[in-house]
């Protein structure tokens, strides 16, 4: 009929698009017959999926590629690739990878779609290659809009699209298509006791992962903006709460600075970091908003503050309680200059790309090493 037709045309068209990646890492051996000799020898470390974003770059996730020290790419019709990492960002779990383009190929990336207009009960398409099972097309609906899940870094992956089409291990990387054939998301993770699919699958919305990756593939990492704080974690929050209450004061309704970066945007526009002396704490400024969006967490600090572009000036809403008897607490608003996060990576610049036995590397490329964003 003529949907399975269009079934077929779609998985013709996009599966060419879609590649299979094997990843390696190296161990110390030992050989030899008249002594012991360490050797390395490099085991397979994983597979998973990814997609052609442009002619020569790949886009994966970052739980694909994470520790390993080599990667191959397998393309639609069987050739392989040296892999190089342009880098990775881990919080969303995305990771791009650059490849030569074989002679006489011409490889030809997925068209995009969008993913602010996507709808629930949409058809939905994932090539992908589960359990090694290269070129493998599955389908269903958007389940569901918006959900979270918290990734391997431990920080909430949000906006994520959910669907029921199969996504199995070593689909992982792999697009996520609407009905004609346009990239709507990665798929990145699901939801199941057994590990096995159970029907509820996540996938990365396109519109954030274009933003992460054109980023990735300009600077070798992504940039955020950042207030320059350290804050106090959720459950410290309710306790130092339940004891201000205790003692007839107010509890704790934004976020508590622990420290401040000295230099820093919030060193300069003057918030206080909480100081801890011989009779207790005494403590710091207490973040209620910022650019006008009330602060319920810590992580919620976080993802407001990354929403607004390097060197934009924002108001953040604080409370400063007294640090001295009969002088009352006040809310004040100051303005913020946002700088870059520094550090957002490790880097590693290699001038001789990959050398025998060693890690893919390449000009601009970067370590797979955890990032540090426990930054504000």
């Amino acid at each position: 009929d003529e949907e399975e037709q269009r079934t077929v045309a779609l998985f013709e068209k996009c599966s060419a698009s879609v590649v299979h990646i094997n990843t390696y890492t190296q161990q110390a051996g030992l050989r030899g017959a008249l002594g012991l000799h360490f050797d390395l020898q490099e085991i397979p470390a994983g597979t998973g999926s990814g997609f052609l974003w442009d002619r020569q770059h790949i886009v994966t996730n970052f739980h694909v590629i994470k520790d390993a020290d080599r990667a191959t790419v397998i393309l639609a019709d069987g050739t392989s690739c040296e892999a190089v990492l342009v880098g990775a960002d881990s919080d969303c779990d995305l990771a791009v990878l650059k490849v030569q383009t074989p002679v006489g190929r011409d490889l030809v990336p997925l068209d995009r779609g969008r993913s602010n207009n996507l709808r629930v009960g949409q058809k939905v398409y994932a090539i992908g290659n589960p359990f090694g099972l290269d070129q493998t097309l599955t389908n269903g609906i958007v389940s569901g809009l918006g959900r979270e899940m918290r990734g391997d870094t431990g920080r909430t992956i949000r906006n994520l699209v959910q669907t029921n089409a199969a996504i199995n291990p070593g689909n992982s990387g792999g697009p996520l298509l609407d009905a004609r054939g346009r990239l709507i998301g990665v798929n990145t993770m699901i939801a199941s006791p057994s590990g096995a699919f159970a029907g509820v699958g996540f996938a990365i919305p396109v519109d954030a992962v274009a933003r992460v990756v054109q980023q990735l593939i300009k600077w070798g990492h992504t940039k955020y903006a950042y207030l320059g704080v350290a804050v106090a974690p959720d459950n410290l929050t309710l306790k130092l709460s339940s004891q201000l209450i205790r003692h007839n004061l107010l509890p704790l309704e934004g976020v508590l600075v622990i420290s401040v970066e000295p230099g820093s945007p919030a060193d300069k526009a003057g918030l206080q970091a909480t100081v801890r002396t011989r009779g207790g704490l005494l403590l710091g400024d207490e973040i209620l908003s910022v650019g006008g969006k009330n602060i319920a967490c810590a992580e919620h600090l976080m993802d407001v503050v990354e929403e607004h572009p390097i060197g934009e000036t924002v108001e953040v809403k604080f409370r400063r309680r007294s640090r001295e008897e009969g002088v009352p607490e006040e809310v004040r608003v100051v303005k913020v200059h946002l700088a870059e996060r520094p550090g957002s990576l490790t880097h590693e610049v290699s001038t001789s790309g990959m050398s025998p036995g060693g890690c893919v590397r390449g000009p601009n490329a970067v370590s797979f090493a955890e990032q540090d964003r426990s930054r504000l």
